[in-house]
């Protein structure tokens, strides 16, 4: 049996020690934190889906910011949070290609259809549709986006 994401984590926060790898260290650590965060508030281990979960967030947080620090023109601290996402993105699935996201939305739009979903509701039945098919391998505020214009021009 292969190990869990939260060992592989870490194993990987000693390599990152030994290698004196202080970007990737801390990146690993602050994750490991925020594990330890959530695993206090449900009172349980998280298992892996619910670490990739968590993962994800890190991951758009750090989009969040590099735009903000963009904006600011501070570039070195956009760098920082990009080499940060860069240290994440190695436990996340991998990315999902343009046609297999593109795919997946359509096929969730025409669930909801012959479901006969309607209005405002549509776009959260193929929401949860989509982020169940492409957790952790696609970004969903882009296939948010992508939805809404390809329900727009329904």
């Amino acid at each position: 049996m292969s190990q869990t994401l939260k060992a592989t984590l870490v194993d990987d926060v000693k390599s990152a020690m030994r290698a004196r790898e202080s970007v990737r260290l801390n990146t690993l650590r602050l994750l490991q934190a925020a594990i330890k965060t959530r695993e206090i508030e449900v009172q349980r281990e998280l298992d892996d889906a619910e670490i990739l979960a968590i993962i994800e967030k890190q991951v758009k947080q750090r989009r969040e910011s590099i735009t903000a620090f963009e904006k600011a023109g501070r570039t070195e601290s956009a760098a920082q949070e990009q080499n940060e996402i860069d240290v994440l993105q190695h436990y996340l699935p991998e990315q999902a290609s343009e046609q297999a996201v593109h795919a997946a939305i359509e096929a969730a739009i025409s669930q909801a259809i012959e479901k006969g979903i309607t209005g405002p509701a549509i776009m959260g039945q193929v929401m949860a549709s989509v982020r169940q098919n492409l957790a952790g391998r696609a970004d969903m505020a882009e296939i948010s986006k992508t939805v809404k214009e390809k329900l727009s021009s329904k």
